[in-house]
């Protein structure tokens, strides 16, 4: 049996993930004290975002996709099906985009935004194709009106809050060398 050896960056990779994992679990304790806009801020989000923009596209897939199953499961919330079903292809797409993209393109200042956007709005895209392969599968429906309210009217508090903090937490990490997306 061959010995599995992690190297130093491996190893790094792993604790952060885990720390973002964490931190997706915790943060919608934070945000539902706030019953007005606590789950429209999408505090799971950012971690997933986070992961992927630091520790590269499989880590912030990873956190992404197990990120609101685990929580469902632990806490019950978001529900399992169709939310967090569904939640896990959208964070899953969230960081790994982030991840790919901020490896591959230029890391010039308006490409972390850039990233950011593209990342978010394939997350979205991605979130209603899955809605309605499962709406279709339970013998509901997911509607038009649905999506736009799922995907962006209620969720306009945690995009302006993704879109104002990531890219100064994003930078922030980089310029203080915490950034391990890279080879």
């Amino acid at each position: 049996m061959r010995k599995i050896e992690m190297t130093s960056l491996q190893i790094r990779r792993l604790t952060y993930a885990a720390l973002y994992l964490a931190l997706a679990m915790v943060l919608p304790f934070v945000t539902g004290q706030i019953p007005e806009i606590g789950s429209a801020l999408c505090p799971m989000h950012i971690p997933a975002l986070l992961c992927g923009f630091m520790c590269g596209w499989p880590w912030g897939l990873a956190v992404g996709f197990i990120a609101p199953l685990l929580r469902s499961v632990l806490f019950g919330m978001p529900a399992l099906f169709p939310g967090a079903v569904a939640m896990a292809f959208e964070l899953a797409v969230y960081g790994g985009m982030a991840g790919f993209l901020r490896r591959k393109l230029p890391r010039r200042k308006g490409m972390l935004y850039a990233v950011l956007l593209i990342s978010m709005i394939a997350g979205r895209l991605v979130w209603g194709a899955v809605r309605v392969i499962l709406a279709g599968l339970s013998g509901s429906s997911f509607t038009w009106a649905l999506f736009l309210a799922g995907a962006v009217t209620n969720a306009v508090p945690g995009i302006i809050l993704q879109l104002v903090l990531i890219p100064v937490l994003v930078a922030a990490m980089e310029r203080a060398g915490l950034s391990l997306n890279r080879n």
